[in-house]
């Protein structure tokens, strides 16, 4: 039986002219060989598997060609080029540096340069891997390197150029040796597919040409390993079968999901990946890149930046049409910060989950300005529930025009709120009822749940006043509810707290400098200097927006005042407070230095 070539060595390009992806660097190499102007020092650096050993190889049987052709290349008739192909010659040399790295074995290089080539113009010496060499070797080879005899010439092969020293780069003319492209490959994996009479996608062959990220080498070796394991019928499933690929399906249904705001399925979708044996960082990552082409799929002049097949391609362009630059620009940004994130996180599932929830919410219509965080429409206080129910039972059963309710008893408490009164006023059924609802606002702390009254007869005639200018209509205006220094405390820390961070001097002067009611309506907060007095008058209009809302009072106003100087307003720390206790009392100070104690 014939022994079997990997398609990596049976099909190494043996010209310039089939080297895959190195145009520019093969055609400076022809035309350097054409004018007779060779270096005798060369450095080929790039990615593995892109040709730099390669292009050594051919441009060491080129030099040496004894009758090359007219477009530069290698005859391969003459002797040489013959011994060459026969591995047989004696002109080029190749070594590896990983395993000949020491001082003895750059000396007996360098007594080998001193014999001529017996057939032929030059001896090539290839030193693959050459930041391998130990500093003592490369000290040692410095002096060949630079002045090497006139028939020697030295190409080093290296994947880490910055480990090489600065006098062995300075001696060499550098080529550096790109990543072969998606479509280079897929276009060399497809013409060694015809030639073995192998049937393989376009789809198929473009994943194996991202696998194997820009080399040449690992995208042969892939296309044998599926080759074995589909026996010669590459297709696009068995592929990432084989290759535990994550599947574009996945993304196309995920982002469908994510514009319909459909949170559950794109978790379920998440938790399908996770059991198929595929990493949260893998799916993270594979999700901005889809966003990513999706953002590139939308502008026909960047179309050409999306490497995948033609099936695929329109795929993207249709689902691209569907997604808004804004919700691609947000959903990049989470995926993001989601992968830089996952490896110092603790909990890695949870972040994954919660950047997909918080990119399925992007297109989501807000109900009102706070974007969904509080609902649309005013909750109803929970303690005027029962006079609420009795109210919402009155309007609903029928009234005649006759129907008088007899005023309720009133009890010995004094904080009782007061019944409701039906009126036979107007001649609806709606009309007829005059409500005298209690004034006090809900505020949300076990320990606050007393009730502020302030002149309830006035409130409540002002009440029945507009109830009877509004019309058919009751809930038409709503009424200014009184409020007291409890709920106006509660309502300020809370303002505070739902600062930003970037305000947070202002959310401490307000926590340590709360606001006093001056008057029913009237609030004042008074500051220790003019500076911070700026700062808070700038945010008096957001103050009074918020307490408006939640006191449910329209005519809440706020003043800053700079204190007077006898005035003391701010918040002292722990050792100011232990300063002005010391003044007081001096023993403090010997109580402190004999136990040791610091103030923290």
């Amino acid at each position: 039986m014939e022994n079997y070539i990997v398609s990596a060595r049976k099909y190494r390009p043996s010209t310039f002219e089939s080297v895959v992806g190195q145009k520019s660097l093969t055609t400076t190499l022809k035309n350097a060989i054409a004018a007779q102007k060779l270096a005798h020092a060369y450095l080929f650096c790039g990615p593995r598997g892109v040709g730099k050993t390669t292009c050594a190889r051919i441009f060491a049987k080129t030099i040496n060609c004894l009758t090359p052709t007219a477009d530069g290349e290698a005859c391969n008739e003459c002797e040489s080029c013959k011994a060459f192909n026969e591995q047989r010659s004696y002109n080029i040399h190749e070594l590896d540096a990983a395993s000949n790295n020491s001082v003895d074995d750059i000396r007996l290089l360098i007594e080998q340069v001193r014999i001529p080539p017996q057939i032929g113009k030059y001896k090539v010496y290839i030193i693959d891997e050459v930041h391998m060499l130990s500093t003592a070797a490369f000290n040692a080879f410095l002096k060949t390197l630079e002045e090497p005899p006139k028939h020697a010439i030295f190409i080093l092969a290296t994947t880490e150029k910055h480990k090489l020293l600065p006098t062995i780069l300075s001696r060499c003319q550098i080529y550096d040796f790109n990543r072969i492209s998606v479509q280079d490959t897929v276009n060399h994996l497809a013409h060694v597919a015809q030639q073995e009479g192998i049937n393989a996608e376009p789809e198929a062959l473009n994943v194996i040409a991202q696998k194997a990220d820009g080399g040449m080498r690992d995208a042969l070796s892939i296309f044998d390993q599926v080759v074995s394991f589909t026996a010669g019928n590459v297709q696009y499933q068995s592929v990432i079968e084989n290759l535990n690929v994550l599947d574009y399906e996945y993304y196309f249904k995920l982002t469908d999901k994510f514009i319909e705001n459909n949170v559950s399925d794109s978790l379920l979708i998440f938790n399908d990946i996770l059991n198929k044996g595929f990493e949260g960082s893998h799916f993270i990552t594979g999700l901005a890149s889809h966003f990513r082409d999706l953002l590139v799929s939308r502008d026909e002049s960047t179309l050409q930046l999306l490497e995948v097949g033609a099936s695929i391609r329109s795929r993207y362009k249709e689902q691209a049409a569907k997604c808004k630059p804004q919700f691609l620009y947000k959903a990049m940004k989470l995926a993001n910060d989601c992968d830089l994130n996952y490896r110092v996180s603790k909990n890695k599932r949870f972040l994954v989950e919660l950047t997909i929830i918080q990119i399925a919410q992007l297109t989501a219509e807000p109900d009102d300005v706070s974007h969904g965080r509080s609902p649309k429409q005013a909750i109803k206080p929970i303690f005027n529930q029962q006079n609420n129910a009795a109210v919402q039972q009155q309007v609903a059963a029928p009234v005649s025009q006759n129907q008088q309710t007899a005023p309720a008893s009133v009890s010995n408490n004094t904080n009782a709120a007061p019944a409701a009164v039906v009126s036979s006023a107007q001649t609806s059924p709606v009309t007829n009822i005059k409500v005298k609802e209690e004034k006090k606002v809900p505020v949300m702390k076990a320990g606050s749940l007393g009730i502020s009254i302030k002149n309830p007869y006035k409130n409540e005639q002002e009440q029945q006043t507009k109830v009877t200018e509004s019309g058919p209509s009751l809930n038409r205006h709503e009424e200014d509810f009184a409020f007291n220094e409890r709920d106006l405390s509660h309502y300020w820390i809370e303002f505070a707290q739902s600062l930003p961070i970037e305000q947070r001097g202002i959310m401490m002067r307000m926590k340590n400098s709360p606001a006093k009611l001056i008057s029913d309506t009237s609030i004042e907060m008074v500051v220790d200097n003019e500076i911070v007095a700026k700062d808070m008058t700038s945010m008096i209009p957001a103050i009074q927006n918020y307490l408006r809302t939640q006191l449910r009072n329209s005519k809440i106003t706020m003043t800053v005042r700079v204190s007077e100087e006898q005035e003391v307003v701010r918040a002292y720390s722990r050792v100011e407070r232990f300063q002005m206790m010391a003044q007081k009392n001096p023993e403090l100070i010997k109580l402190k230095e004999a136990f040791g104690l610091e103030l923290y």
